[in-house]
């Protein structure tokens, strides 16, 4: 399997070679050259793609599933404008999701935290500083970064979540070795929306409908109008196909509070 660990093998043994190439036919060092190319090409395409589970296993679909059911996950809030809109149209189409949320966020909106969780849908962490640095800090930080979210959860719903986002989706050893040393389950997503990036719903909709299946787990935002209108066709596109959305812990049947 493409995994992190298995790659270094590899490129352990072909530098092995090298040297035996180089020692006994003066090998060029350009073959050196390529197997670093190798090897740091995977590697940072493994960690922008968290469905590789190149460094740790993460969850982003269900495999086993016969049921006409997705999750809908909404990252980076509470927002204080866009949350209460997006559990609006929840309620509207019957439908739960689980979101996960950034520890800031809670800081200042706890009250939405609550809602949301009143309201029957996850609440999952997302980090506490989800910071654009967030990959190069140590890995005794990212574990205080977590645990300083998870304790803002604690105290808004009274559930330790066992959920776990990477910020941007972004893993890399030090990411992997604080989310196993915590026990917790890392979450990704079969369908991204890039709700974002795009600029026009109509875009987002036309490359992400298609793509729907049984069993997938979608990526949106609770964090703008344009997410809010995706979000309104596809409860609208999901109900005519009579696909019901739940929750990641029902689709995946994991635990998801400790």
């Amino acid at each position: 399997m493409l995994k992190h660990k298995n790659i270094l093998g590899i490129v352990t043994l072909l530098i092995a070679v090298f040297v035996y190439c180089r020692i006994n036919f003066g090998s060029s060092y350009w073959w050196l050259v390529l197997i670093a190319i190798f090897f740091l090409t995977l590697t940072a395409i493994g960690a922008f793609h968290i469905r590789w589970n190149y460094f740790l296993t993460s969850l982003h679909k269900s495999f086993n599933t016969n049921k006409k059911q997705i999750a809908i996950t909404f990252d980076d809030g509470p927002n204080p404008e866009f949350t209460k809109k997006t559990l609006d149209l929840l309620k509207q189409f019957d439908a739960q999701a689980t979101f996960f949320c950034i520890g800031r966020n809670i800081e200042k909106h706890p009250e939405i935290l609550k809602e949301v969780f009143r309201n029957g849908h996850e609440i999952g962490n997302h980090s506490y500083i989800h910071s654009n640095e967030y990959g190069f800090f140590s890995t005794d930080k990212i574990k205080q970064d977590i645990a300083k979210n998870a304790t803002l959860i604690k105290e808004a719903i009274g559930k330790t979540p066992l959920l776990f986002r990477p910020p941007f989706g972004v893993t890399n050893p030090k990411i992997a070795r604080a989310i196993i040393s915590l026990k917790l389950t890392s979450i990704g997503w079969s369908v991204r929306s890039y709700d974002t990036q795009a600029k026009s719903a109509k875009k987002i909709l036309e490359k992400i409908l298609p793509k729907i299946k049984n069993g997938d787990l979608l990526l949106l935002h609770d964090t703008s109008n344009l997410s809010i209108e995706v979000l309104e066709q596809l409860l609208l596109f999901l109900r005519e196909k009579k696909i019901k959305a739940v929750t990641v812990g029902e689709l995946l049947n994991i635990e998801v509070y400790e």
